[in-house]
């Protein structure tokens, strides 16, 4: 599902403008997105959480110079989804 099916179906569902949809949808993604990059997880009840897992420094080969390097640790965003939705997907597979 894209997007954009999701601003159509959210409009189709509630009747307000795909317009405002977007906005709000674009919107929550900024915020997820700054609230991450700020060191912050955002937490979101009976849906998962946005969270940001630490990758500590490791050594990397690069097969083709046959040199090693050295990747530094950082930080990457994860989901982690809640219970109740793991449970849910679990029953609507078959």
């Amino acid at each position: 599902m894209t997007k954009a099916e999701i601003v159509a179906q959210i409009a189709q569902k509630t009747g307000i403008e795909k317009v405002a949809i977007q906005a709000t949808v674009e919107e929550f993604m900024n915020v997820v997105k700054e609230s991450l990059s700020e060191g912050e997880n955002v937490y979101l009840r009976g849906f998962g959480s946005f969270i940001i897992k630490k990758r500590a420094e490791k050594t990397g080969r690069n097969i083709s110079k046959n040199t090693t390097i050295i990747i530094p640790a950082h930080n990457i965003p994860s989901f982690k989804p809640a219970k109740t939705f793991v449970n849910e997907v679990k029953k609507s597979v078959k």
